[in-house]
C-alpha cells in the first residue's frame, strides 16, 4: 500500500508539464485499446463473414437467386458478399447490351469488384494508421516528459548546499514513470497494429482468390449463354 501511495504521490507532486505529458499518454493508451478492442470485434465478424459467403457460393446455390437476396440488404453488406452484389450486378447489366462481347462483360464485372474491394479494404484499414502513431510516437512522448523532469531534478539540486540523493531521487522517479507510460501506450498499439496489419493482409488475399474464382465462373457463364443464343 505504502508504494502504491509513493507511486500516486510522484504523480500528484510531478510538474505540470509531466502531470500534462502522462495525461496525454493516459488518454493515448484508452484511445488504442478502444481501437484494438473495436477492431478485432471487425475483423472477427470478417472472418466469420468470409467463411459463411464461401460456404454458401460454393453449395450450388443459383447465382440470380443468391444475388436477389443479397441486393435487398445491399446497403449492410459487407465482404466477400459485397463483392460478388458488386460484380453479378454489373454482369447482368452488361448482358442486356446486345453489342457487349464475352470478354467485356467479364471485364466490367471485374472493373466493379475491384472498386468494391478497394472500398471493404478501406474499412478494414480504418484507424489502423491512427494505431501506428501512437506505437510510434508514445515512447518519445513519453521520453520528452522524462527529459523534463530530469532537468527540473538537476535545476533544484544545483541551488542546493548539500547534495544528496534523496533530493534527486523523487524528481527522477516522477520522470521515469513518464517513460514507463509511454511504453505502456506504444507497446500494445505496435503489437495489435503488425497482427491488424496480416489479418487485412489475408482477408484481401481471400477477397482476391474469390475475385478470380468468380470472374470465371461469369465467363463460362457468358460463353454456355452465348452459345446457346
Amino acid at each position: 500500500m505504502s508504494a502504491e501511495m509513493s507511486f500516486w504521490s510522484l504523480i500528484a507532486e510531478a510538474s505540470l508539464l509531466v502531470q500534462l505529458v502522462m495525461l496525454i499518454l493516459l488518454l493515448a493508451s484508452v484511445y488504442s485499446w478502444t481501437i484494438i478492442i473495436q477492431k478485432q470485434r471487425q475483423l472477427n465478424a470478417a472472418f466469420h463473414e468470409a467463411k459463411t459467403f464461401e460456404k454458401r457460393f460454393w453449395s450450388g446455390i443459383d447465382l440470380v437467386e443468391l444475388y436477389r437476396q443479397l441486393s435487398k440488404r445491399r446497403d449492410t453488406l459487407s465482404g466477400q458478399a459485397c463483392l460478388f452484389e458488386a460484380g453479378f450486378g454489373e454482369y447482368a447489366r452488361l448482358r442486356k447490351q446486345e453489342c457487349m462481347g464475352t470478354m467485356d462483360i467479364v471485364i466490367g464485372a471485374q472493373r466493379a469488384m475491384r472498386v468494391s474491394l478497394s472500398r471493404e479494404l478501406e474499412r478494414l484499414e480504418t484507424q489502423l494508421p491512427m494505431l501506428a502513431t501512437i506505437g510510434s510516437t508514445s515512447p518519445y512522448i513519453g521520453l520528452f516528459g522524462t527529459v523534463w523532469g530530469i532537468m527540473n531534478s538537476f535545476r533544484a539540486l544545483g541551488g542546493a548546499q548539500h547534495a544528496t540523493l534523496a533530493m534527486v531521487a523523487p524528481g527522477i522517479a516522477e520522470a521515469l514513470i513518464a517513460t514507463a507510460m509511454g511504453l505502456f501506450a506504444a507497446i500494445p498499439a505496435v503489437i495489435f497494429y503488425n497482427r491488424f496489419s496480416s489479418e487485412v493482409e489475408r482477408l484481401d488475399n481471400r477477397y482476391e482468390t474469390f475475385n478470380e474464382e468468380f470472374s470465371t465462373l461469369l465467363q463460362r457463364q457468358a460463353q454456355a449463354q452465348q452459345g446457346r443464343e
